[in-house]
């Protein structure tokens, strides 16, 4: 991918993968009040932070997956953080619940931590809803982490779905 690089991450647990280079640290950190209409958040180029979902919703590795499962149903999203809403140190989703559900007989022991992917996908806000798709394409992930990898900020969250709809409207 052009303009994207791979730098470990702060702590050690994480992995990242930029979609861009980043401007300067919280550049489009005010565009969190801009209201954007779906006419304008369509295309290829649009950039991610258009299409991001500004409130990432975050669970305690120590939960248990039911918590989760009910977390996840109660915010309407398919994936969220790990860790608190400041500082993630993995990404869960419905389909990681679905495997332990599949796969285990004592999915009642199991916590957050057990199914929860350490490895953060992270993109940059300014990246092009292209670049972030071809990016969940070749990480194998339907979401990716906005923000800041270096300090741990994160700015938002975006969706396979929220790609896909900017990407058809154009």
């Amino acid at each position: 991918l052009e303009g994207c690089r791979c730098r470990p991450a702060r702590p050690a647990r994480r992995a990242v993968v930029p979609c861009t280079a980043r401007a300067e640290a919280g550049q489009y950190g005010h565009m969190a009040s801009e209201q954007v209409q779906p006419s304008d958040a369509t295309g290829p180029d649009t950039p991610v932070w258009k299409l991001m979902t500004r409130a990432v919703a975050a669970i305690s590795p120590e939960a248990r997956i039911d918590e989760l499962a009910h977390k996840l149903a109660a915010v309407k999203a398919g994936a969220m953080g790990v860790g608190s809403a400041g500082e993630i140190v993995g990404v869960v989703s419905e389909r990681d619940v679905t495997r332990a559900v599949g796969s285990s007989t004592g999915i009642a022991d199991l916590s957050v931590a057990d199914i929860a992917s350490n490895t953060i996908i992270w993109c940059d806000g300014h990246a092009s809803a292209a670049s972030a798709a071809r990016l969940m394409v070749d990480s194998a992930v339907r979401h990716l982490i906005v923000g800041d990898p270096d300090s741990g900020h994160v700015e938002g969250i975006v969706s396979a779905r929220d790609l896909i709809e900017a990407l058809v409207d154009a």
